[in-house]
């Protein structure tokens, strides 16, 4: 089972940097955007915590509709809540993976509007895009934290805020 162990050691992994990036989203600034087409800092780190969600998905779904999902964006209004909201994704989508076979990895899953195929993945796939996606994001957030000129965590390393020159 490499390949659903080598997901579960970088969900692990990836899950320690996303929580002290998570703790120091700033309440007070929760309708703040860096641009008016980023989405504002509780709309960012909101879709950071549900990420992991998305590894369950691709073990109880085949597909995504944008068309007719019954998608809301996770409401927070305190850094405990947003917590929560992560604990509860990544205990869902590390439970999906401890329980999955490598072989359900391997059917298909869509992304879809309307009906029209967006992309086609597979369930393997789409965990990738997962986690792929919680680092992609959690570096936009630490953009905002950084333009807020709040300490930044360090990821795979000690950061400017970290270490002393």
């Amino acid at each position: 089972m490499a390949t659903l162990k080598d997901y579960l050691d970088e969900l692990e992994q990836e899950s320690i940097v996303t929580r002290k990036m998570l703790e120091r989203v700033p309440v007070d600034k929760k309708d703040w955007q860096p641009h008016v087409k980023s989405m504002t800092i509780s709309q960012l780190a909101g879709h950071i915590a549900e990420l992991p969600s998305w590894i369950a998905m691709a073990f109880t779904t085949t597909e995504l509709d944008f068309e007719t999902a019954n998608y809301a964006p996770p409401v927070w209004n305190s850094n405990e809540e947003l917590s929560a909201i992560f604990e509860e994704n990544f205990k869902a989508g590390k439970s999906h993976l401890i329980d999955a076979k490598e072989e359900d990895l391997l059917p298909l899953w869509y992304l879809k509007s309307g009906g029209k195929i967006l992309d086609t993945l597979t369930k393997g796939g789409l965990v990738r895009v997962a986690l792929s996606q919680t680092i992609h994001h959690r570096a936009q957030l630490g953009v905002y934290l950084r333009l807020l000129d709040i300490p930044i965590p360090g990821s795979y390393g000690p950061t400017a805020d970290e270490q002393s020159f």
